[in-house]
């Protein structure tokens, strides 16, 4: 990562860090719908549910640190 500019602002740390973290998860986004594919990919509808499940809990969670100010729990997601 970038190290921090020693006069850069909150504000401008923040949207430096902000955009570079969005775009990093809507790359990955993008990545998993290459998964999509089923003449490469064999999976259920309940993966895809669990899948969609895990992300929007967690953009639920995400959104929540962002309204009360604080950190969210890490959770690692697995179809198992």
């Amino acid at each position: 990562m970038t190290c921090m500019k020693s006069n850069e602002t909150k504000r401008e740390r923040f949207v430096r860090l902000a955009e570079a973290r969005t775009n990093k998860i809507l790359n990955m986004l993008q990545l998993l719908a290459n998964c999509a594919n089923r003449s490469t990919y064999d999976y259920t509808q309940e993966d895809v549910d669990k899948i969609f499940s895990a992300i929007q809990t967690q953009l639920n969670e995400t959104k929540k640190a962002f309204i009360n100010s604080s950190p969210t729990e890490k959770k690692r997601f697995s179809l198992d």
